[in-house]
């Protein structure tokens, strides 16, 4: 991030993710799975990135929010991409099946082996959709200005925060408001 910086780290983390979910799309080879695997672990540079970024924009007082917002996204996309990739795969007719056990392999192997039944023509339809859901990200991330006017968003910030008074309050004139509490009606 030092040498490149936030907004292009981002894109190289997308760009290593796209390649990554369109191999594990297109993959048929175990040799592949490792590979893409590999590229999986370039594109694990997004999120730090993210974090920093945001980290570096918002105020200070809004450090907790923002990266929480973020943290919870993060939470909600691992919580529910498992089902929709599931969904994805039962809607392209893709299953998992255990190989059956031979004679010869009932000694020697102790797990069981899954394998594709391949009744689409894409292997790994789910992971084409993220890939195509992480362009839309990728070009989002294209807009990200490269620098921001900290000075102009922070006299904005206390514009808006001196321009909202609430008929309950008992802070005097020149008391902070806490930020989070003063835009509710309750």
């Amino acid at each position: 991030m030092r040498s490149i910086g936030n907004k292009n780290t981002i894109l190289l983390g997308l760009g290593f993710q796209i390649l990554q979910l369109a191999w594990y799309g297109f993959g048929s080879e175990p040799w592949m799975m490792w590979a893409a695997g590999a590229v999986a672990a370039m594109s694990s540079i997004t999120f730090p990135a993210v974090s920093a970024l945001v980290s570096r924009t918002a105020d200070a007082d809004q450090q907790g929010v923002v990266q929480g917002m973020i943290t919870g996204i993060r939470g909600l996309c691992n919580g529910l991409g498992p089902a929709l990739y599931g969904f994805i795969f039962y809607i392209f007719h893709v299953e998992l099946k255990e190989l059956p056990m031979t004679g010869t392999d009932l000694g020697t192997n102790t797990s069981p082996q899954h394998h594709f039944e391949q009744n689409s023509i894409i292997p790994g339809p789910p992971f084409l959709f993220g890939a195509c859901s992480v362009l839309l990200a990728l070009l989002v991330a294209l807009f990200i200005p490269e620098h921001t006017n900290l000075s102009l968003r922070s006299s904005s910030w206390r514009k808006h925060c001196g321009s909202h008074s609430h008929p309950h309050s008992t802070q005097a004139p020149g008391e902070a408001k806490e930020p989070l509490l003063q835009d509710t009606n309750v």
